[in-house]
């Protein structure tokens, strides 16, 4: 994965095949053309979410179309940071409680949400280009 300047406060990210653009909102001095990295960590986190519930509601032959995964952010500071995120999966059809606390179980183990349990190390380093 590949962050590079485009203009102004927007990036792009290069993943595989794929390119994301980032920007900033225009109350923060960005064009707000694009989601912020914030809002990719947020995304992030309920795209893993929504992936493991559907592949749960599918095992267990529940429908999937509505499948859909809100979240909701509060922020902390000192410093600035996301302090708590909330996420409210909205199921098509009816799960028993037994069924609501599998796919809770389920979701709660994705691979995004775990990372966040047990955060990895993160290191940053600079290179000088001469150029």
């Amino acid at each position: 994965m590949r962050v590079d300047y485009e203009s102004g406060d927007k990036f792009q990210i290069a993943v595989r095949q794929h390119s994301i653009p980032v920007d900033q909102p225009t109350a923060d001095g960005g064009e707000d053309t694009a989601p912020t990295p914030t809002d990719l960590f947020i995304g992030s986190l309920a795209a893993c979410v929504a992936y493991y519930v559907r592949r749960f509601l599918s095992r267990h032959g529940h429908q999937v179309e509505g499948l859909a995964v809100i979240s909701e952010v509060d922020f902390a500071s000192q410093p600035h940071r996301v302090g708590a995120i909330n996420l409210r999966v909205e199921v098509p059809g009816e799960l028993s409680p037994e069924q609501q606390a599998s796919l809770l179980a389920v979701a709660s183990r994705c691979t995004v949400h775990n990372s966040l349990r047990q955060p990895p190390e993160v290191r940053i380093g600079v290179a000088q280009l001469n150029r």
